[in-house]
């Protein structure tokens, strides 16, 4: 593996990552939010990771087990398909008759682990990042006392 693909690979775990953590802040900021345009509760939302293609034989679907993978990416945003909760408010403007409000299906907690674990694999890239920089600088080190 070349030093530039390993950055390739990194930059693209970052992106992810820094995508992932934005869907989470926003499912944490609508965690109160009951009506959508959509109409009903908001739904919890999930990013879906996929290994990106490699080159023109990954796109052709030619399986070659010797070569690395090229990284990471966001194949799709997807909705959480568990059922909203609900809870008794009979004073809130959406209630139902039986005084029954729809909330949202986020759960703080999930979402609070889930940020977390994207943190520590940002975290990660960014260290292979550096430790990859820090090898290119050492190599021109070696050149220069040479």
């Amino acid at each position: 593996m070349s030093l530039f693909n390993s950055l390739r690979i990194s930059a693209s775990g970052l992106t992810a990552e820094r995508l992932r953590l934005d869907v989470i802040a926003d499912n944490l900021a609508n965690v109160n939010t009951t009506r959508t345009a959509a109409g009903g509760p908001y739904r919890r939302k999930v990013a879906v990771l996929e290994e990106r293609p490699n080159g023109f034989a990954d796109l052709l679907g030619i399986q070659n087990t010797s070569r690395m993978g090229g990284g990471v990416r966001v194949a799709a945003i997807a909705e959480d398909t568990s059922p909203p909760q609900r809870v008794y408010n009979p004073g809130h403007p959406d209630a139902d008759a039986d005084g029954y409000v729809l909330m949202p299906n986020v759960n703080v907690v999930t979402e609070m682990v889930d940020m977390i674990t994207a943190t520590r694999a940002y975290e990660a890239n960014v260290t292979a990042m550096n430790a990859a920089k820090q090898m290119a600088l050492r190599t021109l080190d070696i050149g220069r006392n040479a």
